[in-house]
């Protein structure tokens, strides 16, 4: 090999690798671009849960006037754009309220395998889906679902205890799948 190609080829080689590296790194942090559903962004939990989400430490029983921390800052910019915006996101429901025999506020998880069975999932790994009213469905368990409806993202909190960090007003149910 001649001298400037060698030399060409040592200095080259480790910068493009770096950048390579560099690049994969950087988009490991941020979930990427969703798809369209006719309007409704597509958030599967590959999307949602592609981020460390860490429940910051707070006993509201310690200082019951104290602000609870949020957690926001682990929440990625990206993720925080999908907020008010109208979404689509599969998964499967475990039922917390009903009325006449239909589910009015439900737990949509990534894996039918977490809470039920002894693994605790992440607290991005599910989003609280509230039905609007009139909006109730059938209990389906066990099988994955779809949910339309306007996403938030966030900290929610139940008698000072973060209860999740997606909340998703349910308009309708889409295809069991």
């Amino acid at each position: 090999m001649k001298p400037a190609l060698f030399l060409l080829h040592r200095i080259l080689g480790p910068v493009l690798l770096l950048g390579l590296l560099a690049g994969s790194l950087a988009m490991a942090g941020e979930p990427g671009a969703p798809g369209l559903d006719n309007g409704y962004l597509v958030l599967g939990f590959d999307k949602l849960a592609g981020y460390k989400f860490i429940p910051p430490a707070f006993d509201p029983a310690a200082d019951p006037k104290a602000v609870p921390p949020t957690g926001d800052e682990q929440i990625p910019a990206t993720v925080k754009a999908w907020a008010g915006q109208k979404a689509v996101v599969t998964g499967f429901m475990l039922p917390v309220k009903m009325d006449g025999g239909l589910v009015t506020e439900f737990l949509l998880v990534k894996d039918p395998m977490l809470c039920c069975y002894g693994v605790m999932p992440n607290m991005n790994e599910w989003v609280v889906v509230r039905m609007n009213p009139g909006a109730g469905v059938k209990p389906l368990m066990d099988v994955p679902i779809s949910f339309y409806g306007v996403l938030r993202v966030g900290a929610m909190y139940e008698n000072g205890y973060m209860t999740g960090v997606y909340l998703l007003e349910g308009e309708k149910m889409g295809e069991v799948k």
